[in-house]
């Protein structure tokens, strides 16, 4: 296993102090503990944990910590993350993803109590995390995913990668997975965050792909080392993909799934939501079309339509299909009536033209002419009709 290198109790920023206070409270309180994380920006980490440790915080932050609040295991939790190859990333670290991360708790102060920015982060890999989310996209969709979305989803990150975009997903089997490889093939970054601990190494299946993700990217979880996988671990994370990146692509979702929890969250905290559609008689897609019916994302088909929704404003990327042009585009509505009006093999006289289009006489007699110089008319001795393509 590559071990970053960086392989101290963290980085810049923070003292020991507060990074043993802030691993502490990552494991005595289930994450997002909205009351324990409003205690810890009112007073501060440290003093946060002598509060909680003593049992004398507020009465939300004890109903969030009283049954773990003894489990003092932050020095172990450190050392475990050590020889997992990770560290603590805190908010007090230069690295630390300050503006991704603040729509959380604007979002908490709205009433969204799951909102709530994390108190720390483990993170394994080399790269830094501020670097990384500076510029990402987070790609999710389902685990029993078809062929048509896995390949969708490939495709996807590797253009993305490709492009200097880093993608975010969940390091699941399915969608996510082929996300996380789409990336690496391209030799881009990608992030996993995982619902357990940095340690663990969930799904097992995936436990190669994970060491290659933190190879050049990023494994994430605020979890603490040894934490089993549990659903809502996985609902709980799912925020972080959708904070950390410009935008959420949905790739396959079925009606109930994690990949629509992700969007809610995407389109909650105000992100870019896009949705590729799938064939309507596919029930992976049915989530997909589902947020495309009720306007909350866009539809994507493209690596260049991803780019455009997230880049710049103003910026387009995207090419259009072609539409075949045809001779009598430029027509006016009177003039294309009267071209139609004409027969291929038979002619016909400027009244009978008139009759048959309902243009005036007057202007059938202007626009025949018009048409004849245009190569779309042609006058015998019998009358008009139309010039041979």
């Amino acid at each position: 296993m590559t071990e970053p290198a960086n392989t101290s109790l963290g980085n810049a920023g923070a003292t020991d102090e507060v990074r043993r206070a802030r691993a502490y409270l990552l494991r005595v309180a289930e994450p997002p503990a909205p009351a324990l994380a409003a205690l810890v920006e009112a007073c501060g980490p440290v003093e946060a944990a002598a509060l909680v440790r003593a049992g004398r915080a507020p009465r939300p932050v004890v109903d969030e910590t009283s049954a773990r609040r003894s489990q003092d295991h932050a020095d172990e939790d450190l050392t475990a993350a050590r020889q997992a190859g990770a560290r603590l990333v805190v908010p007090e670290d230069d690295e630390w993803p300050a503006w991704q991360l603040l729509s959380l708790d604007q979002a908490g102060t709205r009433g969204l109590h799951w909102a709530r920015a994390p108190l720390a982060l483990w993170a394994r890999g080399p790269a830094r995390l501020s670097d990384l989310v500076e510029q990402a996209v987070s790609i999710v969709g389902a685990r029993a995913a078809t062929g048509y979305g896995e390949h969708v989803a490939a495709d996807f990150a590797y253009g993305l990668a490709t492009a200097g975009w880093t993608v975010a997903s969940g390091a699941a089997y399915g969608i996510d997975g082929a996300a996380h490889r789409g990336a690496l093939a391209a030799e881009g970054a990608t992030i996993a965050v995982l619902g357990c601990g940095i340690d663990v190494g969930y799904p097992a299946g995936h436990r190669n792909l994970l060491d290659r993700i933190a190879e050049t990217g990023l494994v994430l979880s605020e979890y603490a080392p040894g934490t089993p996988p549990a659903r809502h671990r996985f609902l709980v994370r799912n925020r972080l993909i959708a904070a950390l990146s410009a935008g959420t692509v949905v790739v396959e979702a079925g009606a109930r799934s994690g990949a629509r929890n992700t969007a809610a969250c995407a389109a909650a905290l105000g992100r870019e939501l896009m949705a590729v559609p799938g064939p309507i008689t596919s029930a992976q897609s049915t989530g997909c079309h589902e947020l495309l019916r009720s306007g909350l994302a866009i539809p994507v088909s493209s690596v260049e339509e991803v780019l455009e929704s997230i880049g710049p404003l103003g910026e387009s990327l995207a090419t259009h299909p072609i539409t075949p042009s045809r001779p009598t585009d430029g027509l006016g509505p009177e003039a294309l009536r009267v071209h139609e009006a004409l027969a291929k093999r038979t002619a016909r006289s400027a009244e009978r033209i008139a009759v048959d289009s309902g243009v005036p006489l007057n202007r059938v007699r202007a626009l025949l002419p018009e048409l004849e110089l245009t190569g779309l008319a042609r006058r015998d001795e019998d009358g008009w009709r139309q010039a041979a393509s």
